[in-house]
C-alpha cells in the first residue's frame, strides 16, 4: 500500500511540474480482518478497482481479527478519524446499528446518485444486514458462509457406508458415526463453532427461533429461547454420542478441521469457508453434504443462517468519499467480481447473478460440494426468525454458550440445566445492551 501511495504522490508531482492539472485521487480507507491469502485477494480487488476508477484510491488495511478490527473502528470513530469502510463480522451487526456511527449503505448509494439493486442479493444474506422494517441494506454483504457437513468417503467405504450418501438427519449421523468408530476411526464426529452450528443454525435449519422478537430483528427487548425441547433433545443426542465415544469435542472454534483432514475424524460440521483448506490438506477422498436436520421436526430443513462479515460505512464522510465508497461497493457486487471472490475464497456468492454465473461456468461441476452452502441458504425463503440474529453482545453470549455446553460434554450439567443457564446468563447481557441503547 505504501508503494502505491508513493506512486500516486510521484504522479501528482510530475503532473504539476509538467504544467498539467493532475489531481490527487480521493482516498477511501478500508479496514478489514482478512489476512494471509484472503488479504491478498482483498488487495487485488482494491487494485483492480483503483485501476478502473483512477479518481479514487481504495486503501485496504488489515487491522487484526474480527474482534480487533471492530474495536479499532469504533475507537477511531470516537477520536474523529474513522476509516470510510469497516469490515464487521455478522454478530457485530447489532453493535454497529446501535453505535450511531454509521451511514446506511442504501443512503450512501442514494447520496452518491447510484442505484442499489437490493433485490440482486441472495435473500438470506441481504436480510441479515437489512433494516427489519424497511428491508433496506444497512451494510454491504461481503464474505458470508454457512455450516456444512464434511465426510471422509474412504472411511465410509471401510465402514460399509455409501460414500455418495452423507447422513441427512442427526439421527442418521449418530448411526454413521457409530459405524465409523466400529470400523476403527479414532473419532466418528466432531464440530467446530458449537454455538453457531449446534444452536444458532440448528434452530434456523429446523425452523425454530433462537430468541424472541424474530431473533432480535423486532427490537432490543428480545430474550433467548434456545432452551426449548428440540434444542435440549439435540444437545442430549450429542451428549449420548459423546459418552459412547462417537462425538469428540475438540474446541470452540475451527480446531476440529485439522482432525478431519488429518484423517482422525470421519464426520465434521464446520464453516463452508474451510473447504479450501480441507481440499488442500486432505489425503483422502471426501464429500460435502448439507447440515443434518432433526427427523422428528416437521418442515425441516428450513434455511441456514450465515457467518462471515459485511462492510459498514462510517458517517461524516465527504461527498467525494461517499461516491468512491458507493462505486467500490457496486464494483464488488458485479456478477463477475462476486463470482470470482466466491470461487477463489470459498465464501458464498453474495448475489444470485454471481451464483448463476458460477454455475454456468461449470465451477460446481468441477468442484463437487462447492454449492452446498448456497443451496442451504436458498433452500426455502427465510421465516421472520430464520433471517439471522440481531442480538446485542452476541460475541459474549457465544462465550457463555461455549462455557455451558462444555459443562455438558464433561458431565457436570444436564443439557436442560446448561441451556437454561446459558439463556439466563445471556439474557443478562441482552438487558445490559438494551439499557445502553436507551
Amino acid at each position: 500500500m505504501q508503494a502505491s501511495l508513493r506512486g500516486m504522490t510521484l504522479g501528482l508531482v510530475l503532473g504539476l511540474m509538467s504544467g498539467g492539472q493532475a489531481l490527487a485521487a480521493t482516498p477511501i480507507p478500508f479496514w478489514h480482518a482478512m489476512d494471509a491469502e484472503l488479504g491478498k485477494e482483498v488487495d487485488s480487488l482494491a487494485q483492480r478497482f483503483n485501476q478502473a476508477h483512477p479518481e479514487f484510491q481504495v486503501q485496504p488495511v488489515y487491522k487484526g481479527n474480527y474482534d480487533q478490527t471492530l474495536a479499532a473502528g469504533i475507537a477511531a470513530f470516537r477520536t474523529g478519524q474513522p476509516p470510510a469502510i469497516l469490515q464487521v463480522y455478522e454478530v457485530g451487526t447489532a453493535t454497529m446499528m446501535a453505535s450511531k456511527a454509521i451511514e446506511p449503505v442504501y443512503q450512501v448509494f442514494k447520496d452518491a446518485g447510484l442505484k442499489l439493486d437490493e433485490a440482486a442479493f441472495v435473500p438470506t444474506i441481504a436480510s441479515y444486514y437489512s433494516d427489519a422494517k424497511t428491508g433496506q441494506l444497512l451494510s454491504m454483504p461481503f464474505n458470508s458462509s454457512t455450516p456444512v457437513l464434511y465426510y471422509n468417503k474412504d472411511a465410509f467405504k471401510k465402514a460399509g457406508l455409501n460414500p455418495d450418501a452423507p447422513p441427512k438427519t442427526w439421527q442418521e449421523l449418530a448411526e454413521d458415526s457409530a459405524k465409523l468408530r466400529a470400523a476403527g476411526m479414532q473419532c466418528g464426529y466432531a464440530s467446530g463453532w458449537q454455538s453457531w452450528i449446534q444452536l444458532e443454525n440448528f434452530s434456523a435449519w429446523n425452523g425454530l427461533p433462537f430468541a424472541s422478537l424474530d431473533n432480535g430483528f423486532g427490537g432490543t427487548g428480545a430474550v433467548l429461547e434456545f432452551n426449548k425441547a428440540p434444542q435440549v433433545r439435540h444437545i442430549a443426542l450429542l451428549q449420548a454420542m459423546g459418552k459412547k465415544g462417537d462425538f469428540t469435542y475438540v474446541g470452540r472454534k475451527d480446531e476440529p478441521t485439522e482432525k478431519f483432514y488429518n484423517g482422525d475424524c470421519g464426520l465434521l460440521t464446520t464453516s463452508s469457508g474451510s473447504l479450501a483448506n480441507i481440499g488442500h490438506y486432505a489425503k483422502f477422498d471426501f464429500g460435502v453434504g448439507m447440515m443434518p436436520y432433526d427427523a422428528d421436526l416437521k418442515g425441516a430443513p428450513q434455511n441456514a443462517i450465515i457467518g462471515g462479515a459485511s462492510l459498514w460505512v462510517f458517517k461524516g464522510q465527504d461527498p467525494a468519499v461517499k461516491r468512491g465508497v458507493a462505486e467500490f461497493m457496486a464494483f464488488l457486487a458485479q456478477p463477475e467480481i462476486a463470482a470470482e471472490w466466491h470461487q477463489k475464497t470459498g465464501y458464498l456468492p453474495i448475489t444470485t447473478a454471481a451464483y448463476d454465473l458460477t454455475r454456468e461456468q461449470g465451477f460446481y461441476a468441477k468442484h463437487p460440494g462447492a454449492d452446498v452452502a448456497i443451496r442451504q441458504m436458498l433452500n426455502k425463503p427465510p421465516l421472520p426468525f430464520t433471517k439471522g440474529l440481531r442480538l446485542g453482545n452476541m460475541p459474549q453470549i457465544r462465550t457463555v454458550i461455549d462455557e455451558e455446553l462444555e459443562s455438558v460434554w464433561t458431565g457436570k450439567q444436564s443439557p436442560q440445566q446448561a441451556l437454561d443457564a446459558a439463556v439466563q446468563r445471556g439474557d443478562v447481557l441482552l438487558r445490559r445492551f438494551e439499557k445502553s441503547t436507551q
